[in-house]
């Protein structure tokens, strides 16, 4: 069957043959609709992320994906039902106190497997098979939407965990910022302005820009952070109690500490290559510590979250998810999907249709 994906040998995603997998015991058989391109699969293409399943020469690439129950091979699902799956699995198959408790979400590096990313085989490709466990159910009618299910999902965490830490005093946030105006930024733009009374975005675009248009047409504020830094929001517009930050971009950390209103929190997303800079520590630590300010990382998610992003997606306008999605490519010509220009928003491989 055809499938994208990267070689040890080489540094570009390309078509790829392989054999159609058989569903084990519990496993359904998935037919592939539509898989997405994100950040992190040009972070595993050019080898600063992720890692090769155990003894292969190559991984199908793909996390993003929606596709139709073709065998359900006695899972108890149904034929044609629409599903999503997760991205976590058990590594090596054995199972652990994260997997047992059901939050492999939570669970540190070496105790999973990220189908795509790191030691499995993604979704980017004709079928798929995965435990009925890890395949949440989505409508027809959102169907061709359905990548944009597990980017959801990962906020769903972040924002549950956020929000979690606030939770033993009276947290009366109004205003919120996400830092990063990829796919990913404006899918949580929207969400946070269904929260908080003002919003912004922070990128380094310059307009005319399609994702600045979503921004500005999302009725939020453009922050540059190439005229005003991230550290600097509060003297340009006002201190933000909730920072998304979905760079990668290591000084926002530090930055986003200085943005926060007393009693703010930001959630980091994005993962840095190594990278030494100065920062005074002391002012640092005042600061979190005389403003009740607090930092979290959250990475991946789960089924829950899987399951909130499935509702969250339903309520989202059909505008915006058209107007993310910028390329839509077949696995014969899937060059276009892995372009990284200021035009690209979300790219998609599209296997089949319904």
């Amino acid at each position: 069957m055809k499938a994208i994906g990267v070689t040890r040998e080489g540094d570009e995603p390309q078509l790829l043959d392989v054999e159609r997998p058989e569903p084990s015991e519990g496993e359904a058989l998935v037919r592939t609709l539509r898989v997405g391109v994100d950040g992190t699969d040009h972070e595993v293409i050019a080898g600063s992320h992720g890692g090769f399943p155990e003894g292969e020469d190559h991984m199908v690439l793909g996390h993003e994906a929606v596709g139709v129950v073709e065998d359900p091979n006695g899972t108890g699902m149904d034929p044609g039902q629409v599903v999503v799956p997760t991205v976590r699995r058990k590594p090596d198959g054995k199972t652990n106190e994260y997997f047992r408790r059901g939050e492999p979400d939570m669970a540190p590096e070496g105790e999973y497997v990220e189908r795509g990313i790191v030691g499995g085989h993604g979704y980017m490709a004709e079928f798929f098979t995965s435990p009925a466990d890890y395949l949440v159910p989505i409508d027809e009618d959102i169907a061709e939407y359905g990548l944009f299910v597990e980017p959801i999902s990962i906020t769903e965490k972040a924002n549950e965990h956020a929000f979690a830490t606030r939770e033993p005093f009276e947290w009366r946030p109004e205003s919120a910022c996400v830092l990063g105006n990829g796919s990913l930024g404006l899918l949580t733009l929207w969400m946070l302005q269904q929260k908080f009374d003002r919003t912004y975005c922070v990128g380094r675009r310059d307009r005319p820009d399609p994702t600045i248009d979503i921004i500005d047409e999302l009725g939020s504020t453009y922050v540059d952070s190439r005229q005003t830094t991230v550290d600097e929001i509060p003297d340009a517009h006002e201190s933000i109690d909730y920072v998304y930050e979905a760079t990668g971009f290591a000084p926002h950390v530090i930055e986003t500490v200085h943005a926060l209103a007393p009693n703010g929190v930001g959630a980091l997303l994005g993962i840095p290559e190594p990278w030494d800079f100065e920062i005074d520590g002391g002012t640092l630590h005042n600061e979190i510590v005389l403003h009740n300010k607090c930092l979290i990382g959250t990475v991946n998610s789960h089924i829950k979250h899987f399951e909130y992003a499935v509702e969250t997606l339903e309520d989202m306008p059909e505008w915006l998810l058209d107007d993310l999605i910028t390329t839509v490519a077949t696995p014969e010509d899937v060059a276009p999907a892995f372009d990284d220009d200021n035009d690209q928003i979300k790219a998609v491989v599209e296997f089949d249709s319904l």
